[in-house]
């Protein structure tokens, strides 16, 4: 108990050192030379969710490079530092504490995973610092009227409770479904997913078949079986990653023929490879909110520019849409250095210039940060799964705001 004690007050003494030191100038401009702008995160880069952190820094770095190639934003080129938490939210405070207090980043960029992300929330609303881009949909990031340091924070994917409300609605109309099985892990994703489902549900008088499994779960027969046996229109697999692969496994081992949705994170061809017997039994779709292509399926000048840069590092990125993710995260964070210019570079100046206006995404729609708002992107399309010569998701309906889907 002392042991926690004197953790807990050491954590709270060096907040109050940053927070402190951050009511001058001078401190709200740390990371920040004439020449340089300092930023940096932390991410799995080892692991079981490397696949995921490994070419998400990759896009970050690749798009920085392309900045400083062309001689930076207003002078300066932007240095970049990370962290591997191997998707440990201890490890995680851990480093961004560092970040934040000995390496002096300006900023986070791509600020990585639901429990680093999680266990930073606190901290890093104290302290203020900007963080553009979390690689996670946590909801505690939504946020209607942001102040004080929360205003420093800048979600640009969508939040899991808007996401499964529009999984609802995609059961709905285009499906038809009148009963809707939902198979969800005891974790920040499931549940944010889950609310939005029971949410939009009750709105529109769905029933709900709701299984909690274990994220770590690696049998999740008996979820199943109950979803089955209740004979549902549509299976809502409301996870990441590895439960999701899990579950649809489940799913098919199981007997189920209904369609599957689940969620944008998992909207990779990596993910397909895992679940590629399953589609033989019935279809798998995913929510995505990025749109690469336009209507005529030929890639847009934004994915030529992407496909362009991230090659020159590796050519298996052209695809990878965590690095296309990354590539976001970096063009929105030079995008606020862009709109601030040459004028003193600080925190504050940096948080008015992306409330300005809608700040664009390079490869689909558009995140508008005005008056404290702070809900991520509102535009989601949807994704059904193939596999002949190789893996792929075929848009099945395009890009459109969330609110035009939920209506």
């Amino acid at each position: 108990m002392k042991r926690i004690a004197i953790a807990f007050l050491l954590i709270v003494a060096a907040v109050f050192a940053v927070w402190a030191t951050g009511a001058t100038e001078g401190a709200s401009e740390q990371g920040v030379t004439e020449d340089t702008v300092l930023v940096g995160n932390t991410a799995a880069t080892s692991g079981a969710l490397a696949a995921v952190g490994v070419p998400f820094n990759q896009g970050v770095t690749a798009y920085f490079a392309m900045v400083n190639d062309a001689g930076g934003v207003a002078g300066r080129t932007i240095e970049w530092i990370h962290y591997d938490d191997e998707f440990d939210g201890a490890q995680g405070l851990t480093y961004s504490q560092r970040l934040v207090e000995d390496d002096q980043i300006f900023a986070f960029v791509g600020h990585f995973g639901t429990p680093t992300v999680a266990a930073t929330q606190d901290y890093l609303n104290t302290v203020g610092v900007p963080r553009v881009y979390y690689a996670t949909g946590l909801r505690a990031l939504f946020n209607l009227d942001a102040e004080g340091g929360e205003r420093a924070s800048f979600p640009v994917q969508p939040i899991y409770d808007a996401e499964g409300e529009v999984m609802v609605a995609r059961a709905v109309s285009n499906f038809g479904a009148e009963k809707i099985g939902v198979i969800y892990p005891n974790a920040d994703d499931g549940k944010g997913l889950l609310a939005g489902i029971e949410l939009r549900a009750d709105m529109l008088g769905v029933e709900v078949v709701a299984v909690q499994v274990a994220p770590d779960a690696n049998d999740m027969s008996s979820a199943a079986q109950t979803i089955l046996s209740e004979s549902v229109d549509v299976v809502l697999v409301a996870a990441n990653q590895v439960p999701a692969e899990v579950a649809i496994k489940a799913l098919a081992a199981a007997g189920n023929t209904a369609p599957a949705i689940t969620s944008y994170v998992n909207a990779a061809p990596t993910f397909i490879e895992g679940i590629q017997e399953a589609l033989n039994s019935f279809d798998v779709y995913a929510n995505a909110w990025l749109q690469v292509v336009d209507d005529e399926g030929n890639p847009t000048e934004a994915l030529d520019e992407y496909v362009e840069q991230v090659t020159k590092f590796d050519e298996a990125l052209a695809g990878n849409p965590y690095a296309q993710a990354g590539w976001i995260a970096a063009s929105i964070f030079v995008q606020g250095l862009e709109r601030v210019g040459t004028a003193p570079l600080t925190w504050e100046s940096y948080i008015v210039a992306m409330e300005e206006e809608p700040v664009a995404i390079p490869l689909g729609g558009s995140v508008d940060f005005s008056g404290g708002r702070r809900v991520g992107t509102q535009a989601m399309s949807l994704l059904r799964a193939t596999y002949d010569d190789a893996p792929a998701w075929v848009v099945d309906q395009p890009l459109e705001a969330i609110d035009t889907i939920l209506d």
